[in-house]
């Protein structure tokens, strides 16, 4: 298959939202409806998660990626019908709310489904369609953006940034057989997901060679553990760490980050966007 160029991404409908590759790097903003999440910002309450939402998109967020299961090493699996529960009456609030995109983030077909009724607009899978590949038909019937994420848990690459290109293309090839449009379909190289502190260095250092698929770049390394490892400090002491990464992502042809502290990180992708993409502002 032909790929178009990342100068030629085109645009994702995103609700309300254009985005527009290539013209500056937009930020995910992160709502767990998990209390077991591994950055420490768990939520039981909805309010409290409608609550968050606010404060995110005040502080500059361009969508907001609601989640309502781990994704920690040893975290605990809920039902479909728990996932539901956390997390469609927080969506269906903040999607009636906000200015911004609201994102599902879930590997399973029944919770986008819910999710996507109650007004998500994009579908964020960490498993590439690999643990439910209905999850495909579901973003294709909605029109929603879809982010195909590399999951290594359970496998091991000998030749990583070959491996994890190609295991991403089949997701994108997966999602395309289902009718999802191109021009949909988002790609994260899953910085943290079976990966080793090396090997989520080297994907945030060779981030540019995955502008092979033709596609925008997702990338999540906010409070992750191989910056604590690099750095030897808990979650909630990663703020610097978390930056130098979406700084050299930028660089490195990131177009969206997810990010927790989204205040920090706008200051940071305005920044690094100056650099990376042209400063647009008037000169001095």
């Amino acid at each position: 298959m032909q790929s178009p160029s990342h100068d030629d991404l085109g645009v994702t409908r995103c609700g309300s939202l254009d985005l527009r590759w290539g013209e500056r790097t937009y930020v995910m903003g992160v709502v767990n409806v998990a209390p077991d999440s591994f950055s420490g910002d768990g939520l039981n309450d909805h309010e409290a998660a409608v609550a968050q939402g606010h404060r995110l998109v005040e502080e500059g967020a361009d969508i907001i990626d609601v989640g309502g299961e781990s994704t920690r090493p040893d975290f605990t699996p809920v039902t479909a019908e728990e996932e539901i529960r956390r997390v469609v009456p927080v969506v269906e609030r903040l999607a009636s709310e906000l200015p911004v995109p609201v994102s599902i983030d879930t590997c399973k077909a029944a919770v986008a489904r819910e999710a996507v009724a109650a007004g998500a607009r994009m579908i964020n899978d960490v498993w590439g369609l690999k643990r439910d590949p209905e999850l495909a038909s579901v973003a294709a019937e909605s029109g929603a953006a879809l982010v195909v994420t590399q999951n290594q848990r359970g496998a091991q690459f000998d030749d990583l940034l070959p491996e994890l290109i190609a295991d991403l293309n089949r997701s994108v090839e997966m999602a395309l057989r289902s009718g999802v449009e191109w021009r949909n379909i988002i790609v994260d190289p899953g910085v943290g997901f079976g990966k080793t502190v090396r090997q989520n260095l080297e994907i945030v250092r060779r981030l540019s060679e995955m502008k092979c698929l033709g596609r925008p770049i997702l990338l999540g390394t906010s409070r992750k553990s191989f910056i604590g490892f690099v750095l030897d400090l808990p979650v909630d002491q990663r703020l610097e760490g978390t930056s130098a990464t979406v700084a050299l992502g930028i660089a490195n042809g990131a177009d969206v980050v997810r990010v927790h502290d989204v205040g920090h990180m706008v200051r940071v992708v305005r920044m690094g966007d100056a650099v990376v993409r042209g400063w647009q502002g008037e000169d001095k």
